[in-house]
């Protein structure tokens, strides 16, 4: 299926919020002979294609998982090259998506992260916070797990210094403790390489997500992929546990 003109996008179901785990990379760049930083290079591309796509068709937040908690295990040369790729995408891309009405939002434990990294990240977030077009979330050192446990720390000391009592504790409070307190859940989850897991990616925003997961390696997804992906997406049938 190509890519649909401007004039059919009126009548797709846009997802509002669109999260992707990002798979596949090094699995791309092995096919080709090619060292797993190409992958990583080429999967750039298919970032910025993303957020294209999601300005195009009226997403209102994409969430990109970029790296996770348990990535930390992988060679130390690769976890050195993701960085080195990360932090000349933060300055060469920051100009374009501020001018693009992108407003960029890091999640993650930032304490894992290098000085110059976390500042870079400070700096983005600072220039394009009044930005409404569209939330870019990165999923950076993030684990969802961790993320849970973290709200629940902070409720319970909250609990312990009397703020709060054990009959406030429900669902709507511990959302206002993650880190995507003030972003709606993602409506679509997709992952890309043919693997059909989350791998701790927001345990607890993606409860009702639709899954798609698709057999494309990150690195060739496009346009006409994301465009695919909302076709499929209009055609679920979301009634969130109720009969139809």
């Amino acid at each position: 299926m190509e890519a649909k003109p401007s004039s059919e996008i009126a009548d797709l179901v846009i997802p509002a919020h669109i999260a992707i785990i990002m798979d596949g990379n090094g699995r791309w760049a092995k096919a080709r002979g090619l060292p797993r930083i190409a992958g990583h290079r080429r999967g750039a591309e298919a970032v910025r294609a993303s957020i294209e796509s999601a300005i195009k068709y009226g997403v209102r937040y994409l969430t990109l998982y970029s790296f996770s908690s348990e990535n930390w295990k992988r060679p130390a040369e690769e976890v050195s090259d993701l960085m080195g790729l990360l932090r000349r995408y933060l300055r060469s891309e920051i100009a374009e998506l501020h001018q693009n009405g992108v407003r960029l939002r890091v999640i993650g434990e930032r304490a894992d992260l290098s000085n110059d990294i976390v500042e870079l990240i400070e700096d983005c977030e600072s220039r394009t916070a009044g930005n409404t077009r569209l939330d870019l979330i990165i999923a950076l050192s993030y684990g969802g797990r961790s993320e849970i446990a973290n709200a629940v720390k902070q409720i319970a000391q909250k609990a312990i210094n009397g703020e709060i009592s054990t009959d406030q504790v429900d669902e709507e409070l511990l959302g206002q403790y993650l880190e995507t307190a003030d972003i709606p859940d993602p409506d679509l989850l997709i992952r890309t390489s043919g693997e059909q897991r989350i791998s701790n990616f927001l345990l607890w925003q993606l409860a009702y997500a639709e899954f798609l997961f698709l057999d494309i390696l990150w690195p060739d997804f496009n346009e006409q992929e994301f465009a695919n992906a909302i076709s499929e997406f209009s055609r679920r049938d979301r009634r969130f546990g109720a009969s139809s």
